[in-house]
């Protein structure tokens, strides 16, 4: 029989055929609201889409749904979803100022969760304890401005879909017992059978791919544009993915296993990602995380935990890094912070960085500091390049050094060799490779990670709370290596190439970074980033979604330093924009759209994208648009959307 996840019982009575039922039922109820979240799932808070202004709204609502349940305030409080450990070291931090706080492993969900209640005045000011995307507005080079609210404590994309689902849970208790869900009257399926077979097991490579497309959850929904409905377009695939029904039903069915099938299902998953990361297990441990953020601050928590014998580290960071591997170095004590160049198109000067690590490590050229990791993207998240990983890790391990790999962008989209490319830390996301319920990895050499035995207990278990997670995670993995990365390369560049030739044609329009011509083309992903004329950025996507139907991201995209480098902004006007932002928090900084392509994409989106944007750019501009007079009616319409969405999961009882 199931148990709580993470517990251990004694075997409870076979269940009455009428309380089976109850919940049986009560579990249907919970997946009918999980896939109407995903039907119109996206990252939440910074997106421009149909997509994101749901996700955001049912993620907000959680919130509301978790503070109801407890009897709290909404005006006076607020909710922090956090993972286990994450909800520890901020009760910590909180101390006497306390907090509710409401599990999923309570509920007999194994969704890795924690909602934290608590008064927001009591929300600790300053920094968070672990920094990443989402906790700041904006980054400078020496300083920050931290975002407000939980947001600062929910470090990296939060489990958006567990949250949703979390809260739908609550309210079925109220329908169905405390007890809904901590027993259930399901069929027991090996993790073999979840992670391995499903009905589209007889294809590979091609044939899986396009029969996996059409089981894309929430493809060609409607969507109300200026010119009616329309079928909504996913180009934002860099902040989240979608997913597909082989790995959601992974999902639903690792729920309702017993312990020990979910403990299979974690061990078999740790072996999925050993064998796609070419990481041995005899060589690699693998930490399952909440995402690529929580992976980072764990790698950035162990160095700073190391014995430095006399030596004061330094971490050479690049300028492309997303906040999140950008920000956890900074708040190490003692360690400094080199934040090495890239030229016009994203890539590393491997020279310049060979002589770097030299005049550090082997000529002691400043003193007693020792570059002692070098922690790089391995795709840009603005600029779509992959470095060459293998030569950089050569030149890195030839001076003593360590390499940590910000791989959020780069799993679902390029083979990885982490042993042959002597990668030492590899972070990265499940819901960046269409599995999108709260999971990420830290793949670790063994003996670098310097915590207490006690201490990586808890992480672990922290962790591997989320089952369903994990459960889509490696099915998600296992899915891509069938269809095969060298395929998906190949119709993610064609597919980039056709798109870039025919924004290129758009007038006013610039690309930034590699552009086909390019020599290095072949080393560029399916993220564009573009400005259009002296639109900006956020109107160009708002713009977007409002007459295509179209979802894409603008803004920095947690990549302020980069996007600065970019703009070409100098540092007085950096420092005048934080200003502003203080004064005005909802004012819109200068920015860049962004368009991010996923397995899913067609070029007949592209296409689409092309045409909306190529008419976008011949309208007036600002106030002489003459769209402009129709922009209250769509956004309201926009907005209805999102509210009929929260009904469908949020069904009122």
């Amino acid at each position: 029989m199931k148990t709580m996840a993470g517990t251990t019982s004694e075997p409870l009575e076979v269940l009455q055929p009428e309380e089976g039922a109850r919940h049986n039922e009560a579990f249907a109820e919970l997946g009918r609201g999980m896939q109407a979240a995903l039907e119109t799932y996206s990252n939440v808070h910074r997106g421009s889409g149909h997509n994101s202004l749901t996700s955001t709204h049912l993620y907000e609502q959680a919130r509301e749904i978790v503070l109801d349940d407890v009897g709290l305030d909404k005006a006076r409080h607020t909710v922090v979803f956090c993972s286990p450990r994450r909800a520890e070291l901020l009760q910590a931090q909180l101390g006497r100022r306390g907090c509710r706080t409401v599990s999923s492993r309570d509920i007999g969900l194994p969704l890795g969760l924690r909602a934290l209640a608590v008064a927001r005045n009591a929300l600790p000011a300053g920094a968070p304890f672990q920094p990443g995307g989402g906790t700041a507005r904006l980054v400078f080079p020496n300083r920050v401005i931290w975002a407000r609210g939980a947001d600062k404590f929910e470090a990296g994309t939060p489990a958006i879909v567990n949250v949703i689902v979390f809260a739908r849970a609550l309210q079925l208790i109220r329908q169905f017992g405390k007890d809904a869900f901590l027993e259930a009257d399901a069929e027991q399926r090996t993790a073999a059978d979840i992670l391995y077979h499903d009905e589209l097991e007889k294809f590979s490579g091609r044939e899986l791919l396009a029969a996996l497309r059409p089981t894309l959850i929430g493809q060609r929904v409607p969507v109300p544009t200026l010119e009616g409905a329309k079928p909504f377009i996913n180009l934002d695939n860099g902040a989240s993915t979608p997913t597909f029904e082989p790995i959601r039903d992974a999902v639903c069915q690792a729920w309702r296993q017993p312990e020990q099938v979910q403990r299979e299902i974690v061990r078999e998953v740790k072996s999925i990602c050993a064998g796609v990361l070419g990481a041995p297990p005899a060589d690699y441990d693998v930490i399952f995380t909440s995402n690529t953020t929580e992976a980072i601050n764990l790698a950035a928590e162990s160095l700073g935990g190391e014995s430095q014998d006399g030596i004061r580290p330094v971490v050479v960071n690049t300028i492309l890094e997303h906040n999140s591997n950008e920000l956890p170095w900074r708040r190490l004590p003692g360690v400094a912070l080199i934040r090495f160049p890239v030229d016009d198109e994203g890539f590393l000067d491997l020279d310049a960085l060979e002589a770097l690590l030299r005049a550090y490590n082997q000529e002691g050229q400043h003193g007693n500091k020792r570059i002692r990791l070098v922690a790089m993207s391995g795709a840009s998240n603005v600029l779509g390049v992959f470095n060459d990983l293998a030569e950089i890790s050569r030149i890195v391990h030839r001076y003593g050094a360590r390499l940590l790999v910000d791989a959020a962008q780069l799993v679902a989209h390029r083979e990885v060799e982490m042993a042959a490319c002597g990668i030492d830390y590899l972070a990265f996301s499940a819901h960046k490779a269409y599995a999108p319920f709260g999971t990420g990895a830290l793949v670790v050499r063994k003996g670098l990670l310097q915590f207490s035995a006690a201490e990586l207990e808890r992480i672990r278990s922290s962790g591997e709370e989320n089952v369903g997670g994990i459960a889509a995670l490696g099915k998600a993995l296992v899915l891509l290596q069938r269809i095969g990365l060298d395929t998906i390369q190949q119709e993610e560049q064609a597919l980039t190439e056709h798109a870039l030739r025919g924004l290129m044609q758009i007038p006013g329009l610039t690309v930034f970074g590699i552009t086909p011509d390019s020599p290095r083309f072949s080393r560029k992903g399916g993220v564009i980033v573009f400005s259009l004329g002296n639109r900006m950025a956020s109107r160009v996507a708002r713009e977007l979604a409002e007459q295509g139907g179209i979802g894409v991201r603008s803004g920095c995209h947690c990549a302020h330093l980069l996007i600065k480098h970019l703009l070409d902004i100098p540092p007085l006007l950096q420092q005048f924009q934080g200003v502003m932002l203080t004064l005005f928090p909802q004012m819109a900084l200068p920015g860049l759209t962004r368009v991010s392509l996923g397995i899913e994409n067609t070029v007949e989106e592209i296409d689409t994208l092309i045409d909306v944007l190529d008419k976008i750019a011949r309208q007036p501009a600002a106030e002489d648009n003459p769209f402009a007079s129709k922009t209250t009616d769509i956004q309201r319409r926009m907005d209805d959307f999102a509210r009929a969405a929260a009904q469908r999961v949020y069904a009122q009882l």
